[in-house]
């Protein structure tokens, strides 16, 4: 997808970035084989799960940063793909400017304020569909159930009506379909808080965002883009995709507003370390 400059292959990746991409990709592989050896899924353990789910555990705010959508998932395997790649394209230039103290606190902190963002911006929505709810149970009918899911549950609306709602409007006196209703509810809350969180891609962003301020008039050539680009430029461009997408599609698979928290935190911790020196090109 990049561009690549300077010296290339493993053994010039300087020792931070080499070993976050081999504990990345050693989780990889151990959440397949815990998945299919041992029937143990380590998303549900190590994974992010919202402070309000059962599954939450305070230790996954650390562990979440170095999970990845399970290989046997349509997708995964170009989700760890893709952060490891950037990890390694970008975040080697940094380590080898910064020293490896330096980059392994910068990638953690921007990781951990990725997933700050998120969590509030989540906390935001869930509190609404809860306030929503309440409102709804408070005047429920067949009707305000129906509002209620098409709202906050699009996706689910249409199996829902097959499966309770159509009875429930040719008889929306019976209260079997309000307590059921009720029921639904519960659980259409809880499965918004049992989704996980997890990846890189908070702290890669925030690496993305440093490698934009370093070294803003690096060309970069992207296989979606056929001209080079400058770093900032493309830093800019990918930042202003995320804001549109997080707003536009607040139910998607991808944390959008990790990806911002990340490029947010990482733009602070720059400005607080005030270098004299802030590009190198």
């Amino acid at each position: 997808m990049f561009g690549s400059f300077g010296n290339s292959g493993f053994s010039s990746i300087p020792p931070v970035v080499k070993n976050l991409i081999i504990i990345n990709v050693i989780m990889v592989l151990a959440t397949w084989v815990a998945s299919v050896t041992f029937k143990v899924d380590l998303v549900s353990i190590l994974g992010l799960f919202y402070p309000g789910s059962s599954h939450f555990q305070p230790y996954q705010f650390v562990t979440h940063m170095f999970m990845h959508s399970p290989i046997y998932i349509k997708g995964g395997i170009f989700h760890v793909i893709f952060n490891m790649y950037a990890l390694y394209m970008f975040g080697r230039v940094l380590e080898m400017v910064w020293g490896g103290k330096r980059f392994l606190i910068y990638y953690l902190a921007t990781g951990l304020g990725a997933v700050a963002l998120h969590t509030f911006v989540n906390y935001i929505i869930i509190s609404g569909i809860q306030s929503s709810a309440t409102a709804m149970l408070n005047t429920l009918s067949p009707e305000t159930f129906a509002a209620f899911v098409t709202k906050h549950f699009p996706e689910l609306y249409n199996t829902l009506y097959d499966t309770f709602l159509g009875a429930w409007y040719a008889a929306p006196q019976n209260m079997a379909y309000a307590n059921a209703a009720t029921e639904y509810t519960r659980q259409l809350i809880e499965l918004k808080m049992n989704i996980p969180t997890v990846g890189a891609s908070g702290a890669v962003f925030g690496v993305l965002l440093a490698f934009g301020m370093y070294f803003p008039n690096t060309q970069l050539m992207m296989l979606f883009i056929p001209f080079p680009i400058k770093a900032k430029y493309f830093v800019m461009g990918y930042g202003a995709i995320e804001l549109y997408l997080g707003f536009a599609q607040p139910g998607s698979n991808i944390a959008h507003f990790a990806h911002l928290g990340g490029m947010l935190f990482g733009f602070i911790l720059i400005k607080l370390w005030a270098h004299r020196r802030d590009k190198f090109y």
